[in-house]
């Protein structure tokens, strides 16, 4: 039930919104069986029960997640591009060989419902690390129900108090870090201890695990009835933003119910016919491994033809199971049964668990570097055309290197590029940036123009934040305060004739990079009452910013608006992933149509190079998009943009001429075209 539940909300959340919390009754499962596996062991000493614990759970677990985790490695690096949307993947999957991938994802900015989270073939080994976690805490805490009599007894009460801490502990996390809450053991321990509570309850009320066993108390008929409503309320109705707590509290309570209700009962009616059917305990047998294997499958149909159309799904489907099956019958049955481990030493089966860890762990990473080598991806294969990387090296100079230094500002830093092994200049005037990917994303042009003038460039990172966008994107009080502290610091810094470049992302975007699928009306957001009237705060308040640092003698550079584009270049530019449909918004956008959306903005731009003395236009528009009916991200067949509205390496190296000349003066460079194609 729990991983079926789990496999059609990753398939399409809305088939069933609170499929999710199958996760929660996979807990209570696991804190249930785990306890009783060792729980009728007797009396034995710390260590033997120590070495018996893992020496099974290593056994059980690290076969199939060891295998599942470096096939995915590969396939990753296979086909998927490197980029941000799939930077942390890397890192994810060697977290997740040691049980720590949700303390990794718990301190991202993408929460586990996020579409960020759908292209992460390793996202869902958050739980497994939760579960680990637990292996850590379990033993110590359990130890003592070897014992008989008043052992149990305290050990019940120790498994109850820390169990009321965690469910306060998720209470409490979740009003102030949702994510934290979702992700975290602290807050996660109490479903895994109702498993061990409700085993340790049954055993005090004398009921038997072993296969002769017989209920110790006849069931009620109306209580596994209403344990199965609870489970399928968590599957139906449970809102993300509640879990762990209150969502999981009714499929907690649902799964204690059932394992509860249904232990040692006899085969007979609907309910019980149906859970002992062969089909049902088939994929209850391969769940754990249909747990592992779903996800890689459905991300990486996400990575290439997508999981959108029924065709699509259903192979991503069949996919998974087939997976699983294979991964059940070849992977985790023979090293279950191999005879050599069955007789071997409990801890040289520990030691051999842990070595194989860490050499699958050794293989991952070796994958992941060799990512640029392996991959088919055309992204990978021409780095330079795709990335902005930068060169810090030019033939023409030989032994001359750019270098990079950098320097804590407040919560942020700035980079120096700055020229090395062959002298500086004072010709041409220094340059100083600031602002977020879109500033840093013209990092090879900041290179060059090091290089080529010996004049050394600072870029102010101001993570997450545009500066100066005239969206009004920048008004959370983070962005505001790094802002600050970045111009503060830049003005003891500027004298006359630096260059203050401001490049932002100035139109809204037709959608979110990782899921172009999703169009946003941009025209109301540019052309609307609320836009105009946004418009004119941010330009009130990039005058005031514009008019200190004009004080201090710098020349201040804005930005045009540059093309944007529905859908994200670099995921659609494969020929396994062209007829995904998050690319049915093509490569290609109306010239005229981007001219009459940027023309507010270039309004507003103009306005404040007329008010502010010393500020200029630079427009990389008509670089980027040349005069014609359609703006392409790609020129002469290579790629302009990265992805939805960052430049590209390639994009990089057009527009450095035009940026060198118009910040040494030249006058030609100054153009800024209008809704009608003129030059102004």
């Amino acid at each position: 039930m729990a991983v079926l539940a789990v496999l059609v909300y990753h398939l399409n959340a809305s088939w069933l919104p609170g499929g999710f919390t199958g996760v929660d009754v996979f807990f209570v499962i696991s804190g249930f069986i785990v306890s009783a596996s060792v729980g009728s062991l007797g009396k034995t000493g710390f260590a033997p029960f120590m070495l018996f614990f893992y020496a099974r759970r290593i056994q059980r677990i690290a076969p199939a997640l060891l295998v599942c985790l470096a096939s995915t490695a590969f396939a990753t690096a296979l086909i998927v591009p490197s980029a941000w949307l799939s930077d942390n993947i890397p890192r994810t999957g060697l977290f997740a060989y040691f049980g720590l991938s949700n303390l990794l994802l718990a301190k991202s900015s993408n929460d586990y419902f996020s579409p960020v989270a759908e292209f992460n073939p390793y996202t869902h080994t958050w739980s497994l690390g939760v579960e680990e976690q637990f292996y850590l805490v379990f033993p110590l805490l359990f130890f003592g129900w070897l014992a008989t009599g008043a052992g149990r007894h305290r050990t019940f009460s120790l498994f109850a108090g820390v169990t009321l801490l965690s469910l306060l502990h998720a209470l409490c996390l979740g009003r102030t870090n949702p994510t934290f809450a979702f992700y975290m053991i602290t807050s996660r321990f109490w479903e895994l201890g109702a498993g061990v509570l409700l085993y340790q309850s049954m055993v005090l009320r004398g009921c038997r695990f072993d296969q002769s066993s017989t209920p110790a108390v006849a069931s009620p008929r109306i209580g596994p009835g209403i344990s199965l409503l609870l489970v399928g309320y968590g599957f139906v109705m449970v809102d993300p933003h509640g879990v762990p707590f209150p969502g999981a509290i009714a499929p907690v309570l649902g799964t204690l119910g059932l394992l509860g209700f249904l232990h040692g009962q006899p085969a007979g009616g609907l309910l019980m016919n149906t859970l002992t059917s062969r089909p049902v305990v088939y994929v209850g047998k391969i769940s754990y491994s249909l747990y592992l294997w779903h996800w890689p499958v459905f991300t990486l149909f996400r990575w290439t033809v997508g999981l959108e159309l029924p065709a699509c799904r259903a192979a991503a489907v069949l996919l998974a199971f087939g997976c699983a099956a294979a991964s059940y019958h070849w992977v985790e049955k023979p090293v279950w049964q191999l005879p050599a481990l069955r007789r071997a030493p409990r801890y040289a089966v520990v030691a051999a668990g842990l070595a194989a860890i860490v050499s699958f762990f050794w293989i991952t990473s070796l994958i992941n570097k060799a990512q640029p080598a392996i991959s088919v991806s055309t992204v990978a294969r021409h780095a330079q055309d795709w990335y902005p990387y930068g060169s810090s090296e030019s033939a023409a100079l030989p032994g001359c290197v750019v270098g990079t230094s950098k320097t804590a500002i407040g919560r942020e830093h700035f980079l120096t590029y700055r020229r090395e092994n062959c002298g500086q200049s004072d010709m041409a005037p220094r340059i100083f940036a600031i602002g977020d990917s879109h500033a840093l994303g013209y990092a090879p042009m900041y290179m060059q123009y090091v290089m080529e003038t010996g004049a050394p460039v600072y870029f102010y990172r101001n993570g997450g934040c545009a500066f100066l966008s005239l969206l009004g994107s920048e008004s959370s009080e983070r962005c505001r305060e790094n802002g600050e502290a970045a111009i503060e610091d830049m003005l003891t810094r500027l004298r006359p004739g630096d260059v203050v470049f401001l490049p932002s992302l100035r139109l809204p975007r037709f959608s979110g990079q990782e899921n172009p699928n999703g169009a946003e009306d941009v025209q109301a957001k540019i052309f609307g009452p609320e836009a105009a009237r946004t418009r004119e705060e941010a330009s009130a308040e990039a005058e005031r910013i514009l008019r200190r640092v004009s004080a201090t003698g710098a020349r201040i550079v804005l930005e045009a608006p540059k093309p944007i584009f529905r859908s994200t270049i670099y995921m659609c530019s494969e020929s396994y992933s062209r007829t995904n449909p998050v690319c049915k918004g093509g490569t290609a956008m109306p010239r005229n149509l981007l001219l009459h959306l940027r023309s507010p903005v270039v309004a507003a731009m103009r306005k404040l190079a007329e008010d502010v003395p010393n500020t200029r236009i630079w427009d990389p528009f008509p670089v980027l998009c040349p005069p014609a009916e359609q703006c392409s991200a790609f020129l002469d067949g290579r790629p302009t943009f990265f992805d939805t509205d960052h430049v590209s390496g390639y994009g990089n190296r057009l527009l450095f001429p035009f940026f060198r000349d118009f910040v040494m003066d030249a006058p030609e460079a100054t153009t800024v075209p209008t809704a009608a194609g003129r030059s102004g």
